[in-house]
């Protein structure tokens, strides 16, 4: 992180003597994780979603869901529950300040606390700031990333008690998808209702080795069918000292028959998700021209599913969408045997 998007001392400051506010209020002692509302960033318009942890007395923090993305994964997880992957929560764009132990506080923290002559003590009392970027590890957070959260907590310092005396104040949202968006108006913030649309359009540039593709069509029809999957390794990589460390993605071919591995690449989520999977459907044709047409490739995840979609009109090799990837779950597990052992 450069110095130009540390946070100052005095935003720092701010959001501390905002989570002595929360923590003294314990909005979650009324407030369940899906008691979520809005706000709306007064200079730049973005929204963002503040979810209340803590009910159930294990991890108290307040989350801001950033964005229809973060919204659509924040009700991803909550409809998967205790069997969300750990790939969704960070792959789900969102800030945290949250209360924790000692043992989570970093040297970064604590030259902060220290500048501000900050001391805590006991389970759950040091607070922390951080930011979720999808396929990233969790940061510490930049200048904006502090302003978001500032207007968040105090707009959570606004509303959790109202919510408390009438929880009507919050829309239902299981059908309609309206929320209580908190919005700054005439310098004054004031509540509006407003409908989400969770349809989002994102724009990829995708990349094709037309070369690699013109060569894989003489080859065609093939005879293999291909298992291909993309997933996020759980180990994550740091390049350089103080730069925000990533988690690779393993994109790999099998052949479903002979359970052979025909090819693997490590990609990074680098400098965002989209960028990456731009990148995939040249990478895989490259791989498929190499000397492994197939008749029928099939995928589960459903990104890679989109992406491959030209490309197999093109290619001429149908495309399919499964559950399970039998040959390739057994590759992983054998691979996290392996290093078990080691």
């Amino acid at each position: 992180m450069s110095k130009n998007n540390t946070p100052s001392l005095e935003t720092w400051k701010r959001l501390y003597d905002l989570m002595g506010q929360v923590k003294e209020l314990a909005p979650w002692t009324w407030m369940q994780e899906d008691d979520i509302f809005g706000i709306q960033m007064p200079e730049t318009g973005e929204q963002g979603f503040v979810s209340v942890m803590g009910m159930l007395g294990e991890h108290f923090a307040v989350a801001v869901y950033q964005g229809v993305k973060g919204l659509g994964g924040f009700w991803n997880i909550q409809t998967q529950g205790y069997d969300a992957p750990m790939e969704l929560v960070l792959q789900t764009p969102q800030l945290q300040a949250s209360f924790e132990d000692r043992d989570m506080v970093t040297k970064e923290d604590r030259k902060v606390m220290k500048e501000l002559g900050l001391k805590f003590r006991g389970a759950n009392a040091w607070p922390l700031f951080r930011s979720y970027r999808p396929g990233c590890f969790p940061w510490h957070i930049e200048k904006e990333e502090a302003e978001t959260l500032i207007c968040a907590l105090e707009q959570l310092l606004d509303v959790a008690p109202r919510f408390k005396e009438d929880p009507r104040i919050f829309p239902p949202t299981d059908n309609k998808n309206e929320y209580l968006v908190r919005v700054k108006k005439n310098n004054q913030w004031e509540d509006s209702i407003q409908r989400i649309s969770f349809r989002q359009e994102v724009t990829l540039n995708l990349m094709m080795n037309e070369e690699a593709l013109a060569h894989l069509r003489q080859m065609m029809p093939g005879k293999l069918t291909l298992e291909i999957d993309l997933y996020m390794m759980m180990e994550p990589v740091q390049e350089k000292a103080n730069e925000r460390p990533y988690f690779p993605f393993m994109l790999m071919l099998v052949d479903h028959d002979s359970n052979m591995i025909l090819g693997f690449d490590l990609l990074t989520p680098l400098p965002s998700m989209e960028a990456m999977w731009s990148e995939i459907p040249a990478i895989i044709v490259e791989k498929l021209a190499e000397g492994f047409p197939p008749t029928e490739v099939l995928v589960k995840d459903e990104m890679l599913y989109l992406l491959l979609q030209p490309l197999a009109e093109e290619a001429g090799f149908r495309l399919k969408k499964v559950s399970r990837l039998k040959m390739i779950e057994y590759i992983q597990q054998e691979f996290q045997n392996l290093f078990k052992g080691m």
